[in-house]
């Protein structure tokens, strides 16, 4: 149960014990919400003892008399909002008028209920304060845990960035002063070295903009008619370098002419993740199978290979944000831990699912799901 404080203040003692009995055994459920919401409640007669009351017991919800002997309403309402106490304010008055009911208002108040009421009006405005608070700290929980998800996004990418960084600084620092000596060729591997590591920071880059834009809902999507084995065969020539330096294999099951309604950048994406993955993690002189299978329903995009494998914990961890599986078989394997969890929010766009099969030093097999037209263009 979710318990919320009342304070009635009002110098009318029917007044204050007539709200206490309606309210006494009041519960309700709100929409969205699981838990019933009841009351607890306290009463002061004044406005000076209401102002006590509200320092030492913070009210949720305050029922306040316009009308009293030593404070106005509005006096109170504006004491609460100087020391921007979180109290929601339903102004009581026998004084009711549009007059009132406005400056109330822009001094604060959240509603407005006129002498004489019914229990049901006094009940219907409570639950309706009720709804705004639970609203209000549902947007609190949200903004903190966004925060929390960006601080944790930024000291990753600070941590990410920060090694390769530094040993670009490092074989630089090098070349500057002339530490191999004067003959330019001793310093190729270094060059190298620093330029692989550029590559990996501006991919990492490229793929934090894409994250970025798929989750601000800014992406730009070209729908068209997509030739998906063409853009398989293109990815394919993409990989093709850095497979054959390792002496992989490539092969692709696919019909000659398999089209679907989607964004040939996202298709793109999609493949290169994988099929990059797929050479990155094999072994030498390993295997990688892609196929493409159609149906009525959509296309079953399946990537295996005969790499170094993960286990099951590895697996569960896969699709997060910067998650990098590390351990000594992938330490000098580069890369920015955000390509699947782009791919995994771009599967979105189709209503897809990925699943992953993988054995420790035997392989890992993906299986992704588009579907078609329809779905994808919602």
């Amino acid at each position: 149960m979710n318990e919320l404080k009342i304070l009635v203040v009002d110098d009318e003692p029917g007044m204050r014990m007539g709200v206490e009995r309606s309210l006494r055994n009041y519960r309700f459920k709100l929409p969205g919400f699981d838990e019933e919401v009841f009351f607890n409640i306290r009463m002061a007669s004044t406005g000076k003892e209401a102002v006590e009351m509200m320092e030492l017991e913070k009210p949720d919800i305050l029922l306040l008399d316009h009308k009293l002997p030593d404070l106005q309403g509005l006096d109170i309402l504006l004491d609460i909002s100087q020391k921007k106490l979180d109290i929601l304010t339903i102004m009581i008055t026998a004084y009711a008028s549009l007059e009132v009911a406005i400056s109330a208002t822009k001094h604060g108040a959240f509603d407005f209920l006129a002498k004489p009421f019914t229990p049901d009006e006094l009940r219907n405005a409570v639950q309706k304060a009720a709804k705004q608070i639970f609203l209000q700290r549902q947007a609190q929980k949200l903004a903190a845990e966004r925060r929390q998800v960006r601080f944790q996004f930024i000291s990753v990418l600070a941590h990410e960035l920060k090694s390769p960084i530094a040993a670009v600084e490092g074989y630089l620092r090098i070349v500057d002063k002339h530490m191999l000596g004067d003959d330019i060729g001793k310093y190729d591997t270094m060059i190298q070295r620093s330029l692989r590591r550029l590559r990996g920071m501006q991919k990492m880059i490229l793929d934090i903009l894409d994250l970025t834009r798929i989750e601000a809902g800014t992406k730009n999507r070209e729908l068209t008619d997509v030739n998906i084995t063409e853009v398989a065969l293109e990815c394919i020539d993409g990989v093709t370098p850095d497979a054959k330096d390792r002496g992989v294999s490539i092969n692709l099951e696919s019909p000659e002419n398999i089209t679907m309604h989607a964004d040939r950048g996202e298709l793109e994406i999609i493949f290169n993740n994988f099929m990059t993955n797929a050479v990155k993690y094999n072994r030498d002189n390993g295997r990688v199978d892609v196929k493409v299978q159609p149906d009525e329903h959509g296309v079953t995009l399946v990537f295996s290979d005969t790499g170094i494998g993960m286990t099951e914990e590895e697996q569960n961890r896969l699709f997060g944000e910067f998650v990098r599986i590390k351990n000594e078989k992938t330490k000098d394997i580069l890369g920015s831990g955000l390509g699947l969890s782009i791919v995994k929010k771009l599967l979105a766009f189709y209503d897809g699912t990925v699943d992953v099969k993988s054995v420790p030093d035997q392989g890992t097999t993906f299986t992704v799901r588009l579907n078609k037209k329809d779905e994808a263009s919602r």
